[in-house]
């Protein structure tokens, strides 16, 4: 039997939006609304975004918004925002403006942006631009119901405010764009790393961890339903720690990990992101026990100078970094690492490029996600550390980690060649319907020809034959 307990504050917070959903049925029927609106949500970043956007679509389709990939018939529009990066607020400028067209065409049209880029933007994009209806933060999703019908009456919304207690843990997402095979679990919000570069801890708040049943709970209830792939998220998933107020039970995440693989071995297990400084052995040790816990660990080293980690608060140094990649390799020889990485933050020299350079070597990541320092206002970094690595330097800096990086992951997927993979099909390949794609335990895309009897949501043994620096290609063991 699983047991949620929410703080007092939580429950009051739920028990208020939940009053909000029942008040915006009332007043929606009493004016003649019907039950078939409809909502269409894009969503940019980060894969907690993308699983904010299902919880979103959940709390709507309780007050009768069902979603639609056609943005031209939406009586609702919704963007999923990330300020991670300069570029990703100008695409979010640009489809408002494109979504405004639409609303001109479509007066009842409401447009709301939610996430990260709500508290910083809101007076521009609400008051000074009047782009958008309503401004949502990451912890007032509840809110949207009671937001939606203000909106409707003609005011424009804001609810951008952050929670301690907030985890959404009792809502059952609603599966948006989904396979049918694999699904995102979030098991905490927010963020107490301040790095220095990173917005995080200030549009999604402090660290708050779900209880653990829930999240096992959810797990199985995704099985039941035909899943056989659940990622476990959290800006940062080795901090996560829960004690049961009633019992002093302290769950931490190497814990959390074991349960929800315990819950059966045809259901797989991967988690992100993993921070250097707090994974441990345990986590490791754990993952070696169960076959159907993924090899696979991103660890972000975002630069492999001890300077610039200091400089970035990221509170290793390189050779706690190395120590951690080591600790991986012996614990799970077959683990492939994956990393995240910043070209030409404050005040970086040339020789410590180099040694981003050297560190992405070593530890041979099999793939990375690579960009060039863009300030973030707000952050350490902008009030401290003037922003002087010229641009041409970041960029071609940032082309030469690429470069490495796809030789690396070619050279890694070539000595796949040769070996024989548990694949989990997951849907066709988008290049030919004859083929099936899915990812090995070591979240390489595999691909290779359909065989008759199969669908997605099998397990498969693949012999790779062939691999580009992206995809390894195989055939199915008879």
């Amino acid at each position: 039997m699983y047991d949620n307990n929410p703080t007092l504050s939580g429950l009051k917070n739920i028990d208020e939006s939940k009053q909000g959903q029942i008040l915006f049925k009332e007043q929606w029927e009493e004016s003649g609304g019907s039950r078939d609106k409809k909502f269409y949500i894009e969503s940019y970043g980060c894969q907690m975004n993308f699983s904010d956007s299902e919880i979103v679509a959940s709390i709507l389709a309780e007050v009768g918004f069902a979603p639609t990939r056609d943005v031209e018939t939406s009586d609702l529009i919704l963007i999923n925002t990330c300020s991670i990066r300069e570029k990703a607020e100008e695409t979010v400028r640009k489809r408002l403006r494109v979504f405004n067209i639409i609303k001109q065409n479509r007066p009842g049209t409401k447009i709301g942006i939610l996430g990260c880029m709500a508290e910083r933007l809101k007076k521009q994009w609400l008051e000074q631009e009047k782009l958008v209806d309503l401004v949502v933060g990451p912890d007032a999703y509840r809110d949207l119901p009671k937001l939606i019908g203000a909106a409707e009456d003609g005011h424009r919304m804001v609810n951008v405010l952050l929670s301690r207690e907030e985890t959404y843990a009792d809502i059952n997402p609603v599966r948006l764009e989904s396979n049918g095979v694999t699904a995102f679990i979030s098991i905490m919000r927010g963020c107490d790393n301040m790095c220095s570069f990173c917005v995080v801890p200030f549009t999604r708040g402090r660290e708050r961890s779900r209880d653990p049943f829930s999240v096992v709970a959810e797990a199985d209830n995704l099985f039941q339903n035909g899943y056989r792939e659940v990622t476990l998220l959290g800006q940062n998933v080795d901090s996560y720690k829960w004690k049961n107020p009633e019992t002093d039970q302290q769950v931490d995440f190497a814990d959390l990990l074991e349960m929800v693989a315990q819950l059966n071995p045809l259901l797989r297990v991967r988690f992100s992101t993993s921070h250097p400084k707090d994974m441990t052995d345990k986590v490791l040790h754990t993952m070696a026990r169960y076959h159907n816990i993924c090899k696979y660990i991103h660890l972000p080293v975002q630069s492999g100078n001890s300077r610039v980690l200091e400089l970035m608060n990221r509170t290793y140094d390189r050779p706690w970094y190395e120590q951690r990649i080591a600790a991986i390799r012996q614990i799970l020889p077959e683990a492939a690492v994956s990393s995240d990485i910043i070209a030409g933050f404050c005040s970086e020299t040339e020789q410590e490029h180099q040694d981003t350079l050297s560190i992405m070597e070593w530890a041979n990541f099999s793939m990375s996600y690579m960009f060039y320092y863009s300030e973030r206002p707000g952050t350490l970094a902008a009030r401290k550390y003037p922003d002087d690595i010229p641009e041409d330097v970041k960029k071609r800096r940032l082309n030469e980690i690429i470069r490495l990086q796809t030789a690396i992951s070619l050279q890694h997927n070539q000595a796949d060649i040769g070996k024989t993979f548990e694949v989990l099909i997951e849907r066709d390949s988008r290049k030919s319907d004859q083929d099936f794609c899915g990812r090995n335990s070591q979240n390489k895309m595999v691909v290779f020809p359909k065989k008759a009897g199969l669908k997605p949501g099998d397990y498969v043994q693949v012999e790779i034959h062939d691999a580009t620096s992206a995809t390894l290609l195989g055939r199915i063991q008879s």
